[in-house]
């Protein structure tokens, strides 16, 4: 999965004439859901649907990462989930109630060419942040905020969670894996909230979210993209520091340096994905 991800909309397995519309929403990734998402009656059901549309897929260079949430690996489903993600089209595996990073390591050695994305929701999975994200083939780790709530009988979900997102960051830049994947949000016709949310995850060093619903995801991958006024300071930074020939210079009243310069590459790099 490539780091230009922003936004992963989930999509109901057991669901499939949903994985195209799913694919045309705009959303970075789709992640074909066969966990939370399926009543247990229809697990598999949900998983011959999922390879029934990989069989059927024609992949180009545009379109959306391809990611399937499995079921955990102590359950009955997962061994037959994980053949499923052998699919050449599959991009990512997204593991539920990571605590255990011996079994990412057992996965990665099954599946050494899909990205493994970690679902970290319990408080096990959070004490042991630093050996999931270093585990071989993590891509990125995955904050299951909701599950987390209830696994800590924490409320809310702003000031409760910092700790546990900073930590997240944290882990992440330590390991060299991509920034963290944020929750959900759980509004889905309030763009306002759903853009605020994804600004606060971007301030904290996440880099990218979860959406649940197609509406979602334009306001997920703003959030999470340069605004105008920062594509056009980056620019400024880079022009200035290009004619001082790498010399400290100043940019609207303030010093820019080295650190500075490497914030306006990154900046311009996130633009050009827009």
């Amino acid at each position: 999965m490539a780091s230009t991800v922003r936004s992963l909309l989930f999509v109901p397995g057991h669901q499939g004439a949903r994985f195209d519309k799913a694919c045309q929403s705009g959303a970075d990734s789709i992640v074909l859901d066969l966990e939370d998402a399926v009543p247990l009656d229809r697990k598999d059901e949900a998983r011959a649907q999922v390879a029934q549309w990989l069989a059927g897929l024609t992949r180009g260079v545009a379109g959306p990462q391809i990611a399937i949430r499995v079921n955990a690996a102590d359950t009955p489903w997962h061994a037959e989930d994980l053949a499923v993600c052998a699919h050449p089209a599959v991009d990512a595996l997204m593991l539920p109630k990571s605590e255990d990073p011996a079994v990412l390591r057992a996965i990665a050695a099954k599946l050494p060419r899909v990205a493994l994305l970690p679902l970290v929701e319990t408080a096990r999975g959070v004490a042991r942040l630093e050996e999931i994200a270093a585990a071989p083939g993590v891509q990125r780790l995955v904050f299951g905020t909701i599950d987390f709530q209830a696994d800590l009988d924490i409320e809310g979900d702003g000031l409760e969670l910092l700790y546990f997102r900073s930590r997240m960051v944290l882990a992440s830049r330590v390991a060299g894996i991509q920034p963290p994947v944020d929750g959900v949000s759980t509004s889905i016709d309030d763009p306002a909230r759903i853009e605020a949310d994804a600004l606060q995850a971007r301030r904290l060093g996440f880099g990218a979210k979860l959406c649940i619903h197609p509406k979602q995801v334009a306001m997920v991958n703003q959030g999470f993209s340069p605004t105008p006024a920062q594509v056009d300071w980056a620019r400024r930074v880079i022009e200035a520091d290009a004619a001082s020939g790498g010399a400290p210079v100043a940019v609207d009243g303030k010093m820019v340096d080295r650190p500075v310069v490497l914030k306006a590459e990154a900046l311009l790099r996130g633009a050009e994905r827009r």
